[in-house]
């Protein structure tokens, strides 16, 4: 992911799926950090509205039907996860674990991991990815970053944004 948004140079991600279900997620902000609004390290916990300030965020759809999962990652180390029916319809919680979030962070670059579990019914199916970042900088400005944007302003839900195929790792 790239853009001119200022200070932030790029974004960088690695997604990898396990044969057990497990994704890992690793974001690399590569950026003037001191000029991002950072939220400071707090215990891991689930939280609504993530996504008003810095969040790292996963789309999982599949190929069958319009079902879709979101998960959401913030600095602070809380996380959000969702189920939807179908475009931004019948929303509700995802019972799930907490996901493992680890932080590290220097003068320009912040890295962010999550490994998190999809559910049972999940992981035999054929999935596609939307990666995507919400980024708050001290003076109030938001940019939106993804592996692909719909048309239009930028919608983290538009099947369009759902770019990345995922297939397991083989065990070996």
């Amino acid at each position: 992911m790239q853009s001119l948004a200022g200070c932030i140079e790029r974004i960088d991600v690695t997604i990898t799926l396990g044969t057990s279900g497990e994704v890992t997620l690793t974001y690399r902000v590569s950026a003037e950090i001191a000029a991002l609004e950072i939220p400071a390290l707090s215990t891991p916990r689930r939280i609504d509205g993530l996504w008003k300030s810095a969040c790292f965020e996963l789309f999982i759809g599949n190929f069958e039907d319009e079902n879709y999962l979101e998960y959401n990652f913030a600095p602070s180390r809380q996380w959000a996860a969702y189920q939807f029916a179908g475009y931004r319809s019948d929303m509700a919680e995802l019972e799930t674990n907490t996901p493992n979030i680890t932080i590290a962070q220097d003068a320009d670059i912040l890295t962010l991991s999550a490994t998190l579990h999809l559910p049972d019914s999940w992981r035999a199916r054929r999935l596609r990815a939307g990666i995507s970042a919400v980024i708050a900088k001290k003076n109030g400005d938001i940019s939106y970053w993804a592996a692909a944007h719909p048309p239009g302003k930028p919608d983290f839900h538009h099947k369009d944004c759902f770019a990345v195929q995922l297939e397991a790792r083989s065990a070996s």
